[in-house]
């Protein structure tokens, strides 16, 4: 059984939203004798996470209402590598997506290794996430810090969390060829925040399968 590991590595000098200073990570490391002991201060949001309704909608649930065993499960890769500025329904259709599926978009980003930000990276647009809303998925992840850009409003990420929707942002998808694969995510168990860092594995094929 092979498996590929699409997080990103966390590091004070990693690519952040907008390249916003404050939210780089800070690792504070003190040695004394032989004893280190590290510090670190980072967002929710930082690298590959997983994202709760309450980011984009007030009152709505936090990141603790997110089961486990909706993050462990079979996905689909799909590429949409041909999406030019934006994944619009058009786009979409091209694929067979059906009722519960959980998508990863593999999309111009996975090939953006900077660490600075990429203020024209591709995302979902309203369109595309109202036609997934319509087939009935139930989780989407994306190779780039949002699955939209600061639209105002931000209509993608609330259409999707309203559908309860599951979002993981920040994915490593260069190495993942298209298809069927089973999904490990596993996010800090973080109780009352908007959401989670995660370290994400695909393997190729299910356990015991």
């Amino acid at each position: 059984m092979k498996f590929y590991d699409i997080s990103m590595n966390v590091y004070p000098a990693m690519q952040v939203w907008e390249d916003i200073v404050s939210k780089k990570p800070v690792f504070d490391t003190q040695t004394h004798g032989h004893v280190t002991d590290t510090t670190a201060t980072l967002g929710v949001h930082t690298g590959t996470h997983i994202d709760a309704p309450l980011h984009m909608i007030n009152g709505a649930d936090t990141f603790e209402t997110i089961q486990l065993e909706q993050l462990v499960r079979k996905v689909k890769v799909i590429d949409l590598e041909n999406a030019e500025d934006g994944i619009t329904r058009s786009y979409l259709k091209a694929h067979s997506i059906e009722k519960n599926d959980f998508l990863l978009c593999k999309t111009k980003n996975s090939y953006y290794d900077s660490k600075s930000f990429d203020y024209e990276f591709i995302y979902l647009k309203e369109d595309g996430a109202a036609y997934l809303v319509e087939k009935g998925i139930e989780g989407i992840g994306i190779d780039t810090l949002g699955i939209e850009r600061s639209q105002e409003g931000h209509p993608t990420h609330r259409k999707l969390f309203r559908d309860d929707i599951i979002i993981v942002e920040g994915l490593r998808l260069k190495a993942i060829e298209p298809g069927e694969y089973f999904m490990v995510a596993a996010p800090l168990k973080l109780v009352g925040t908007e959401a989670a860092p995660a370290r994400i594995l695909l393997f190729d094929e299910a356990p015991n399968a």
